[in-house]
């Protein structure tokens, strides 16, 4: 069993070689090289995350800061925030709310003698200018998991700054994971990727969610068949990655992140993700 100690170790059953991160957790070789590193390696991700919320015609105006942070930082944000529904043993991901100082990775660490060494961090004041003040996600998970708690944490976001108030837990995080896994499907079976944007295109695609008004019956964009962040294909292993992570999310046992996600997919493939999202919006529930 390797420890946080070890700076290369070697599992002896299936002579795996990990790298210590040296916050108790270990990463294999083969996840370290699509691993997101620091906030810039990050960048060219998210933004292709935008593009692809954008591509469903939901997108989001507002500048919102994207960081990448070590575990003590994540958790300290997690206590400096007012409300949350949290289960999960450790969070990956945070939507931010609150008004922090929050210390984000500026320079990748490299692999030492003694492990993961010289990452240069920076402290980072966040002012609140929306509901929503920062995205911070864990730093050192392979691209596919990166971009499957960005696709989550952004669709956060998105409700809070569409007006959406006061949802259960199963709801909001459920329709959450609903973005996430979408995201990933779109990443590891890319015939797959323009089936959430053409099934919107035949509802209002032009509806503002936080709107009193009926929905308009313009077409959606065009632009949902460029949106993917990738860069070349994956290889046949983060496509295995990539179904494991949407793996994880289906077959998730909480009540509202496991829950949620298969009430909020049983909707969505049903009735449609735009028609789902007025519901709740105007029920703060999943349509039966």
């Amino acid at each position: 069993m390797t420890t946080q100690h070890d700076a290369v170790a070697v599992n002896v059953w299936r002579k795996t070689r990990y790298v210590s991160l040296g916050d108790g957790r270990n990463l294999c070789l083969e996840c370290l090289e699509s691993a997101i590193m620091d906030t810039g390696d990050c960048q060219p991700l998210y933004h292709g995350i935008r593009d692809y919320y954008e591509g469903m015609n939901m997108r989001i105006d507002q500048e919102i800061p994207m960081l990448l942070v070590e575990r003590q930082a994540l958790n300290e944000a997690i206590e400096g925030e007012k409300h949350g529904f949290l289960h999960m043993p450790e969070t990956r991901g945070l939507c931010l709310s609150e008004e922090q100082t929050v210390t984000s990775i500026l320079k990748r660490p490299r692999i030492g003698s003694r492990g993961m060494v010289g990452m240069r961090t920076q402290p980072q004041k966040l002012t609140r200018r929306c509901d929503v003040t920062a995205i911070l996600v864990l730093y050192g998970l392979p691209r596919l998991l990166t971009g499957a708690i960005l696709a989550h944490e952004l669709m956060h976001g998105w409700l809070r700054l569409n007006g959406y108030r006061n949802l259960n837990p199963d709801v909001e995080e459920g329709i959450c994971q609903v973005l996430s896994y979408m995201w990933l499907e779109s990443e590891v079976m890319p015939g797959s990727r323009n089936i959430p944007s053409t099934s919107m295109s035949s509802l209002s695609s032009t509806w503002s969610y936080g709107s009193t008004s009926k929905p308009s019956t313009s077409t959606a964009s065009s632009s949902s068949s460029s949106s993917s962040s990738k860069k070349g294909y994956n290889s046949s292993t983060e496509n295995n990655l990539g179904q494991f992570f949407m793996h994880q999310i289906a077959s998730d046992a909480s009540p509202a992140y496991g829950g949620g996600f298969r009430s909020a997919m049983y909707a969505v493939n049903k009735y449609g993700l735009r028609s789902t999202l007025k519901h709740i919006y105007w029920t703060g529930t999943f349509p039966l």
